[in-house]
This record gives C-alpha cells, sequence and structure tokens, in this order.
C-alpha cells in the first residue's frame, strides 16, 4: 500500500490530472487510494476512504451483487466496462445514490494485485435517456397515427403503433412506400405541390384533410398536421394523423339533429323572423363554440413544438395542459348534444346503485378546482360523511358538475361558492349559490330552455344547453330543480332528489 501513499509523486500528479474519480482496491477490496475527483465524487476527505471497503461508496442493495461482480472480474484479469448492460450507483457520505459509469482496470505493483476503477456520474445523461425514453413511449402509444418520411424520396422512415394499427402494413412494408401509397386522391406530383409550402420553408406547417387507404382496401378521412423536421442537414416529415371518421359521422348526426330540430321550430313557431333569428344564434353559437377552443388548441400544439430544448419544458407543459383543458371543453359539448339525442330518442338507461353523497361532492369539487379564478374557493358542505343515497351517480355528479362550473364561470375573482346538502322525509336537498352576475329578472324564466343564453352571460362560453339537460335528467329520476337569482348579486339553485328508489 506504501506505493499508493500521498508522498508518491508519481500516483499523485497522474491520479490528480484526471478528471474522473479513481478509486484502487486489493484483492480484498480494500481502498488503497482515490484521487481528488473521486473524493469529491463521493463526498469524503482523502484519508477517510483509505482502508475501507469498497461497499461504503455502493448501496446496501447492491451489496451481493457487485462482490460477485468484482470477485469474477478479479479472477479474468481484463479490462473491462463495470456492468455493462446494468445499471450501477454509488453511495455519497450522506447517504443519497447517483448512477455512475465505472471503468475496471487490473494490474500489479510489486506482487500485489490491484484493480483500479474510473467512475463517471452520469446522472445527467441517465436523466437525459429517461427523457428521451418517456417521448419515445408517448410517440409510440399516441391514439393518433404518427408517421415520418424523407422529405426527399418520401419513403416512410417510421410509424407508432397507431398507425401500423390502423392502416395495417407492417413496419417493413411501410419502409418501401411513400404516403403516395396510402392517400389515392393523390399522385407524386400532385402531394409534392401540396407540400412544397413547407419543403420550401414558406410555412411552418401544413393542415389538410385527405383519405387514407388501408392495406385490406378500405379507405377513412383523415385530418393531416405536417412539420417539417431537420437533423444534421436531414430533412425529415412527421405527419400526425387523425382519423375523423366518428368526427364526420357526428358532424352528419349534428346536421341531421339541427335539421329536425329547424323542421319542428318551423312548424310550432308562427312567425318567420322569429324562426330564422333563433336558427342563427344556434348556429352561431355552436361555431363559436367550437371554433375558439380549436383555435387554441392549435395554438398551443404549434408553441409547444417550438419548445424543444430541456429547460423550455415548464413552457411545453403549459400548453400541453392548455390543449388538454380545451379538448375536455369540446369533449363536455360533444356529450352535451349526445345526452340530448338519447333523452328525445328515450335511450337513456338509468343505473342505480347505493353510494355515499361525498363520495360525488369530493370528485366534483376536485374536478372544479381546477377551472377555480384567482382568490375564488368554494365551501363545502357540512355533516355529509353519513349519507348514502339509491340514485344514478353519474346524473348526480353531471347534475352537480354543471352547476358548480356555471357558478365558478359566472362570478368574479376573490368570490365564494357555497355547497349545502340536508335530508328530510327520505328526501335529499342540495344547494349551490355564488355571487355573480346574476340572471335578469326578465329572462328567469326562460333558464331552462334548450339554448338560452342570458343577455349578460353572453361573452362567456357555453352552448345554453347543460341546464336542460339537467332539469330533464332530475325530472325523469323524480327529482326536481329550482332556483332564485338577483342580478349582480348571485344566484342560488336547488336540487331535490329522492334517496331511495321506490
Amino acid at each position: 500500500m506504501e506505493v499508493f501513499k500521498k508522498g508518491s509523486n508519481v500516483f499523485k500528479i497522474l491520479s490528480e490530472a484526471i478528471s474522473e474519480g479513481i478509486v484502487i482496491v486489493n484483492k480484498s477490496q480494500t481502498i488503497v487510494a482515490t484521487n481528488m475527483a473521486a473524493n469529491a465524487l463521493f463526498g469524503y476527505s482523502e484519508e477517510e476512504l483509505k482502508g475501507q471497503h469498497l461497499d461504503i461508496l455502493i448501496p446496501k442493495k447492491y451489496h451481493n451483487n457487485h462482490h460477485k461482480h468484482v470477485s469474477g472480474f478479479l479472477k479474468k484479469s481484463d479490462k473491462r466496462q463495470m456492468g455493462h448492460g446494468r445499471d450501477l450507483y454509488g453511495r455519497r457520505k450522506d447517504g443519497s445514490q447517483f448512477p455512475v459509469e465505472a471503468g475496471l482496470n487490473p494490474f500489479t505493483v510489486y506482487d500485489q494485485d490491484y484493480v483500479m476503477a474510473l467512475v463517471i456520474d452520469i446522472s445527467v445523461r441517465k436523466k437525459a435517456e429517461q427523457e428521451l425514453k418517456h417521448w419515445a413511449s408517448i410517440f409510440n402509444e399516441s391514439l393518433n397515427e404518427i408517421f415520418i418520411f424523407d422529405a426527399r424520396t418520401l419513403l416512410f422512415l417510421d410509424v407508432n403503433k397507431g398507425a401500423k394499427k390502423n392502416i395495417g402494413y407492417t413496419i417493413e412494408e411501410l419502409h418501401k412506400m411513400t404516403p403516395v401509397d396510402i392517400k389515392p386522391e393523390f399522385n407524386k406530383e400532385q402531394f409534392l405541390k401540396k407540400i412544397s409550402p413547407l419543403l420550401e420553408g414558406r410555412e411552418e406547417k401544413l393542415k389538410f384533410n385527405s383519405i387514407h387507404q388501408r392495406k385490406d382496401g378500405s379507405t377513412y378521412p383523415v385530418e393531416i398536421h405536417l412539420q417539417k423536421s431537420v437533423h444534421e442537414n436531414s430533412e425529415t416529415l412527421v405527419a400526425i394523423i387523425l382519423d375523423i371518421t366518428e368526427q364526420e359521422e357526428y358532424t352528419q348526426k349534428l346536421e341531421n339533429t339541427v335539421a329536425k330540430r329547424t323542421r319542428q321550430l318551423e312548424e310550432a313557431l308562427t312567425k318567420e323572423k322569429e324562426l330564422g333569428e333563433l336558427k342563427t344564434k344556434f348556429l352561431s353559437l355552436v361555431s363559436h363554440e367550437f371554433k375558439t377552443p380549436l383555435s387554441g388548441i392549435l395554438t398551443s400544439a404549434t408553441l409547444a413544438g417550438k419548445y424543444e430544448k430541456e429547460e423550455q419544458q415548464d413552457k411545453r407543459e403549459k400548453h400541453l395542459k392548455t390543449i388538454q383543458g380545451k379538448v375536455k371543453y369540446l369533449n363536455n359539448i360533444i356529450n352535451d348534444f349526445l345526452s340530448i339525442e338519447r333523452l328525445e330518442s328515450g335511450k337513456v338507461n338509468y343505473k342505480y346503485s347505493n353510494f355515499p353523497l361525498s363520495k360525488v361532492i369530493n370528485e366534483v369539487i376536485y374536478d372544479a378546482n381546477m377551472l377555480l379564478k384567482e382568490a375564488q374557493n368554494i365551501e363545502y358542505p357540512e355533516n355529509i360523511d353519513a349519507v348514502f343515497l339509491d340514485f344514478d351517480e353519474k346524473i348526480l355528479e353531471l347534475v352537480l358538475t354543471n352547476l358548480i362550473n356555471n357558478a365558478i364561470k359566472y362570478s368574479s375573482e376573490d368570490s365564494t361558492i357555497y355547497l349545502t346538502a340536508n335530508e328530510k322525509n327520505n328526501r335529499l336537498t342540495i344547494t349551490v349559490s355564488d355571487e355573480g352576475i346574476g340572471i335578469p329578472e326578465a329572462e328567469q324564466k326562460y333558464v331552462f330552455n334548450r339554448y338560452f343564453r342570458a343577455e349578460n352571460a353572453l361573452l362567456n362560453q357555453g352552448t345554453g344547453i347543460g341546464l336542460n339537460i339537467v332539469k330533464t335528467h332530475l325530472e325523469n329520476l323524480g327529482g326536481s330543480i329550482t332556483f332564485t337569482s338577483v342580478e349582480n348579486k348571485g344566484t342560488t339553485f336547488t336540487v331535490e332528489i329522492p334517496m331511495k328508489t321506490t
């Protein structure tokens, strides 16, 4: 061990000139020497490590495997990378663990065998690898189809699982194909013309609708979002494909529903002018309610794509949350329209179950908290933990979500939404009160009418069908909903439902 003492200028000069941590052990795995880089890496002084067993630098749960690994290495005595194919971890003096990479080098001095380990902290690399795996997983598991193809040859380079599943081709088959092979509407010349603004740098992103053809010959409508990516002088195109089959079917169904409602209005209304105004208002409302969140989604998606650096992930996450919120809002609108269709066709099947009231209220308030404005809060109802009822849990959740979300939407910052719940004579009464803009007295009689929006609420998002759906469901289940309101002071909605099925 003398050769490694501080007085050995050769070892000191050589070891301190190396940026990697150096740890030298003998055959019994006792530490005989370290350099400054190793001491700093593990948080020890030079003298603290000498004479200690190598286990002091290894997390306890890895001791057994490490002993076997080092013993096997000493027998073979060849230079190698330690733990190839396995994750290695070091332990600092303070007990913290960190991933390392270690190169082992055997040598002999004065007939004594030693092993020198060159140790590197790879925490940053590991984090980058984990993030890369995370994004690769997102790419592969995305429910949307993702195609990546060469900007020059147009040959597919990679596709995700969703694309392979829907299009029906294997990755080997796709490597020999181009987008033209799955787009019956385009030949190569037409397709190149279509994407030329992207290839020539005149546009950063293209969005267009097309038809895709599966391997079995069937086709389906798609919405294509296309962007160019440049890496080391290699240009690729990334296409995110949305299968809009259901969207087009829904659009057709919505159009049919609108047409049906229009015919009913034409039969019911005697004045053509009133009918025209109602129809125009409704169509304008629907267009606005879809266009606004879709524009927000497109903007956030474009901006999120620009934040590619690690330090910009918080900005990317902000835009992804915006997208999630607006998609959820669109989904709620679609669910509202589908609810109307089911209610009018008599296809609603209610499911009764026994559940605690607190479960539903907790879930609704948890979701509503994400919508609260600055300094807004929700006052939780008292004494409800022992309240159980036999009712349709999903319908009650829909009712309370609608009322609480409306209370948040139509109230200002620094306001409170109050909830109460009381049971009497096998009936449960729930109230939701706000300190919001209220409903003008002259318009209160229209509140539960479908598509109605009060004049003082037109600047807020909404379709005007939520309360109509709520009222219909409650009446179908033997319940009721009423309200009182004073303009500029607030509104209180009162829901009464049976606690047990009869």
